[in-house]
């Protein structure tokens, strides 16, 4: 009994763990972490990465192969396809970010949607869902550790939010606004890195948003997320906002 449980152990794993690689991966992808035919790590580096056998990434990158997602060159490795935007995000029409006074702009239209898209999350999410905003956090706690901020991380942690709304306008308005929140972001994790533990903190702030979404509770999910947003804005801008008065 013992000799045949020790063969099949591994494959019933062998599904799952693929999966989990393939959503991380599919995600990366979607959201620019890896852009248009750059290439992918190696198997070695993924398996060593995602802790498993370079068989189980292989499965997981056949998954994306088959899905259109990669391509390969012989010798060379894994690329990430070049993929479309979506027609919702060419259709929206955002003037680019030209002074300060539009970045606190943006942080005030993200406080006006992405409150509610976390509250939307958390009534809506499935596993699927849950599985994408967690691998955002899982590479947002990696740079954390790293004493890195990675906007590319964040970004993908605030999309994988509108993607488990269900809600496509909130998804899009979020797309469409990707350099304008990358500029925000950006500056944003300048004031993070130094003696202070800033980049602790935010990360602790992504963390409960996705708590709250993964126990169904809306109203935190909103809270959180509200003041996650807010506290950023205030960091960014050292509590001393513009008066935008007409």
């Amino acid at each position: 009994m013992k000799p045949n449980a020790v063969e099949v152990a591994p494959r019933p794993q062998a599904g799952p763990l693929s999966d989990r690689i393939y959503e991380t991966l599919k995600e990366r992808i979607a959201t620019g972490v890896y852009g248009a035919d750059e290439r992918l790590p190696g198997e070695y580096d993924l398996a060593a990465s995602f802790d498993v056998s370079r068989p189980i990434v292989r499965e997981a990158l056949e998954r994306l192969r088959s899905d259109g997602l990669i391509y390969s060159r012989r010798g060379a490795g894994s690329f990430a396809r070049p993929r479309r935007p979506p027609a919702p995000v060419q259709n929206l029409g955002f003037a680019p970010v030209e002074t300060i006074a539009d970045i606190q702009r943006c942080y005030e239209f993200r406080l006006t949607i992405e409150p509610e898209a976390a509250a939307y999350a958390a009534r809506r999410r499935n596993d699927e869902a849950l599985a994408r905003i967690e691998a955002a956090l899982a590479m947002l706690d990696d740079a954390t550790r790293q004493q890195r901020h990675r906007e590319d991380a964040d970004f993908a942690f605030h999309i994988a939010v509108a993607k488990a709304s269900n809600n496509h306008y909130h998804l899009s308005a979020l797309q469409a606004l990707k350099e304008h929140i990358a500029v925000g972001m950006k500056l944003h994790g300048l004031t993070l890195i130094g003696p202070t533990p800033g980049l602790q903190r935010v990360f602790a702030e992504h963390t409960g948003i996705f708590e709250a979404i993964r126990a169904g509770d809306a109203e935190s999910a909103a809270s959180r997320m509200r003041a996650h947003l807010r506290g950023s804005l205030e960091r960014l801008f050292e509590g001393r906002l513009l008066d935008l008065a007409l």
